[in-house]
């Protein structure tokens, strides 16, 4: 079905719509060759409707947001008072936290909750700010369009538009020209409403994945407890970006925790109470966020218990972001990659397809890695071995190597390890990530920059909440030979994605990056473009 012009049916209720079907006419007005012809396309473009919200709700949403900034800091300022006093060594909650660390804990929340309130604050403020603005430059859009209506008047008739004279040429060219000027101002109005709306949307759901104490609903561990979880993080890289527990585990683990037998309960809060280190107590939860019952719970910490916190991330975290890997060291002129890398790695083997890079496994590799990511069991099982106690990175390389062939033959990948298609990718994130995460994850094709816009924002939120998301890459050299490759978005922090490439690094790009064929800064010139994403569905 289409709409005007052979344009695609105008969707009117959202901005990326309006952005699309203005985008047509900005291109089609200025080769409009009748009077009829221009004047359905004016009609055409006063048809979307201006860009929508309340700017004065948005505002004021803003202004009370940034009054609980002050409040958080207060809690800030009173728990570090009573920080700065000194506490006994005293043991609190059900699990047996020291005062201390809770009170620490408790600063850190506090400041998190301070800047979640002011980041929140600055999303609304800002999209209040930029649909005012859009708006007026939609209504000077629609002035002109209605300027060059008026100066083409009515239509032609069947005999009018026989014989068209130089005066009407003119008068055609003119009104052309004003059209033209009217819907690039309301294209671009569009463009800002749209642009805005995501950049709010991406904000707020990112602080709203911040807010992590109050995203465990259960009522079988202390309000310190909860809080502890949330707050424990790998020794290793930023504290903020190599949090233990994400959103989604602190969500999942307090509904099985909910879940569990009475009998299970007591076994499980004596396990956590047991723990050397609030490190270990989350990973045990996020053992049963993944789906273990509590006899692989209590099995997984006979082989973890009492090791240090840097031996737990080594083990159980593949991914580990540094602090400074956000900083933009710019591009490899020979490959077009960025030059700001994190190798991952367990010792001196990284997290690689084929252990080297050189097979044709990424789909089975990143899909492995993800999984580890989101499945601390699992995640032993390559790094340790059976028995969970081994560091040997020869002997993680094999087990890694053999479960990615194994992945690979399970999604019907190509003879000698050598590429999967979408079909096996669908099944084989189902079959290995699923499970872990609670979301079924379904193929969406982003073949183009505005497919690929519209998913960010189901993108961006799924990495926030600790949900990995699988991509496809693509280009054509100049004899028109494609080459593939398969990625994993594991993060997201302002603007930027952190991608995953089985290769053994990590990198971050932009939303414009991956937007508009930029995705060879996370693997080289020849993968440019984003053409499918595997989205996980709440």
């Amino acid at each position: 079905m289409t709409g005007f012009f052979g344009l695609p049916p105008l969707p009117t209720d959202t901005p990326a719509g309006r952005r699309s079907w203005l985008a047509g006419l900005c291109e089609s007005i200025p080769k409009a060759g009748s009077k009829n012809d221009l004047l359905d396309q004016i009609d055409g473009a006063l048809f979307a409707c201006a860009p929508v919200g309340d700017t004065a709700t948005l505002e004021s949403l803003g202004k009370r947001y940034r009054g609980q900034v002050d409040k958080a800091g207060d809690v800030h300022d009173r728990v570090h008072k009573v920080a700065r006093k000194g506490l006994p060594e005293v043991w609190v909650g059900d699990t047996g936290v020291l005062a201390s660390d809770a009170v620490g804990a408790a600063g850190r929340a506090a400041t998190k909750m301070a800047e979640a309130f002011e980041g929140g604050a600055k999303a609304l403020i800002a999209l209040a700010d930029a649909l005012a603005d859009a708006r007026k430059q939609d209504t000077e859009g629609r002035s002109r369009m209605r300027q060059a209506k008026q100066q083409l008047g009515g239509k032609d008739g069947f005999l009018d538009r026989m014989i068209e004279t130089d005066e009407e040429k003119r008068a055609l060219a003119s009104a052309r020209s004003v059209a033209a000027a009217g819907v690039d101002l309301m294209h671009k109005a569009a463009v800002a409403a749209d642009d805005a709306v995501r950049a709010a949307t991406r904000d707020l759901n990112k602080w709203a994945a911040e807010a992590r104490a109050g995203k465990m609903h259960t009522g079988e561990l202390s309000a310190v407890d909860r809080l502890m979880l949330a707050d424990s993080s790998g020794p290793a890289g930023a504290a903020d970006y190599n949090e233990i527990l994400t959103a989604g585990d602190l969500e999942r683990s307090g509904r099985a925790m909910d879940r569990l037998s009475a009998a299970d309960r007591t076994r499980m809060e004596t396990l956590l109470a047991h723990a050397s280190s609030p490190q270990e107590k989350a990973y045990l939860m996020k053992a049963l966020a993944a789906g273990h019952g509590v006899d692989d719970v209590a099995a997984f910490d006979g082989k973890i218990h009492g090791k240090d916190p840097a031996w737990l991330q080594q083990h159980l975290s593949p991914i580990v972001t540094k602090g400074d890997s956000l900083k933009d060291e710019g591009t490899d002129p020979g490959n077009g990659a960025n030059v700001n890398t994190d190798l991952q790695s367990f010792g001196t083997q990284q997290w690689s397809q084929g252990g080297d890079g050189s097979e044709g496994t990424c789909v089975a590799s990143s899909t492995v890695t993800a999984r580890a990511m989101v499945d601390p069991v699992y995640a032993l099982s390559l790094t340790g071995g059976p028995t969970g106690q081994e560091n040997d990175p020869a002997a993680f390389r094999r087990r890694l190597v053999d479960e990615q062939h194994r992945v690979h033959e399970e999604g019907h990948g190509g003879a000698n390890y050598n590429g999967m298609g979408q079909d096996g990718k669908t099944e084989v994130v189902n079959k290995e990530i699923s499970p872990e995460t609670g979301s079924s994850y379904e193929l969406h094709e982003v073949r183009d920059a505005d497919a690929r816009r519209n998913v960010l924002p189901d993108i961006e939120k799924a990495v926030a909440e600790g949900r990995p998301v699988p991509i496809g890459v693509e280009g054509y050299d100049a004899q028109g030979e494609r080459s593939g490759h398969a990625m994993m978005i594991v993060g997201q922090e302002g603007d930027k994605l952190e991608i995953y490439n089985p290769w053994g690094q990590t990198t971050w790009v932009s939303e414009d990056d991956f937007v508009n064929g930029g995705m060879a800064k996370a693997s080289d010139s020849r993968l440019p473009d984003a053409y499918a994403v595997h989205l996980p569905q709440d």
